[in-house]
């Protein structure tokens, strides 16, 4: 008989308005609707890659909350836990999508169902038996109450036994260097397992990444992966050092390839690869996901994960026949 599920995240699903490829934001006409949040994109991932996930927040009594529920429920995401607030909507989030320039991003969350999390929406038994909880840096800079609602779930994760994934995916419209250092920093040393840009470990350290990162490893995490400017990825435990290069890849659209690397690495941990080889699916699922257009179109099942890596690293035909 199945299980609950193995993992729980948490945090803000808004409503994705995306402008047709190559268009300014400004200009733009056509736009195609979908479905984004740091925290549930990873749980799209994991879900689509064989893993029993839950996704824990709060949505707007209205079409778009809807429309988040329904597509997260579609992938096999549990929403047992979210919320519904029926005095707050579900938050908006519109932007273009350029391979090579800068994309505009902005967000209509303010007063939105997510950001009015509080501890009360987070039940104990959403956490029972649960082997990781993965929360980022955002939730916890929306307001107060999720911050606390965030606290409750590490003490809860922690009257689990599961482990805590932490990535700060800093988003510098919530908030400036000191708050995101006070709020997230804080988190950050919360985590068993670490996953972070190299700028956002100094941002919220005040130290270089590595020297981040050897702090963490002498707290409480035991594994830090750094993701680096140039796209690769370094793991780092007390056992050890490993990198992995990027796959070469045309890049569509870059949103979305920290929460897809998340995903990827995650489901590596989660079945007990060596760190090579958790390192390598997650820079496969990371190149999928940056070839399209959204955030969670290139999230491949597990099947197509493995494909994927061994066309990339020269094992295999390119094409599926």
């Amino acid at each position: 008989m199945v299980s609950g599920p193995e993992v729980v995240t948490c945090g803000e699903t808004m409503l994705l308005l995306l402008a047709e490829p190559g268009v300014p934001l400004e200009q733009a006409v056509h736009f195609r609707r979908s479905v984004a949040g740091a925290e549930s994109n990873v749980a799209t991932g994991l879900a689509r890659l064989g893993h029993r996930v839950r996704w824990v927040g709060r949505v707007g009594e209205d079409p778009a909350g809807q429309a988040v529920l329904r597509e997260l429920r579609a992938d096999g995401v549990d929403v047992t836990f979210a919320g519904v607030d029926e005095q707050a909507p579900t938050g908006l989030l519109l932007r273009d999508s350029h391979p090579h320039r800068a994309i505009d991003v902005q967000y209509y969350r303010a007063g939105s169902a997510g950001s009015r999390l509080a501890p009360e929406h987070i039940p104990g038994e959403a956490l029972t038996g649960v082997r990781l909880l993965h929360l980022s840096g955002i939730t916890p800079m929306l307001s107060p109450t999720a911050a606390a609602a965030t606290d409750r779930l590490v003490e809860l994760a922690r009257a689990a036994g599961a482990e805590i994934s932490f990535d700060p995916n800093v988003r510098r419209k919530l908030g400036g260097a000191a708050q995101w250092a006070q709020t997230a920093g804080r988190l950050l040393r919360e985590a068993d397992l670490v996953l972070a840009g190299e700028d956002e470990l100094e941002l919220l350290t005040a130290r270089s990444a590595d020297d981040a990162a050897a702090e963490l490893l002498d707290g409480r995490a035991h594994t830090v992966v750094i993701k680096r400017a140039d796209r690769s990825a370094t793991a780092l435990t007390a056992g050890g050092r490993w990198d992995q290069p990027p796959y070469p890849v045309p890049v569509a659209d870059p949103v979305g390839a920290g929460d897809a690397f998340a995903a990827g690495y995650l489901s590596g941990r989660l079945r007990e690869l060596p760190e090579p080889r958790a390192l390598a699916e997650a820079a496969c699922v990371a190149a999928l996901v940056v070839q399209t257009a959204t955030d969670t179109d290139g999230l491949p099942s597990a099947a197509g994960r493995d494909r994927a890596l061994a066309a990339f690293t020269g094992g295999a035909d390119s094409v599926h026949r």
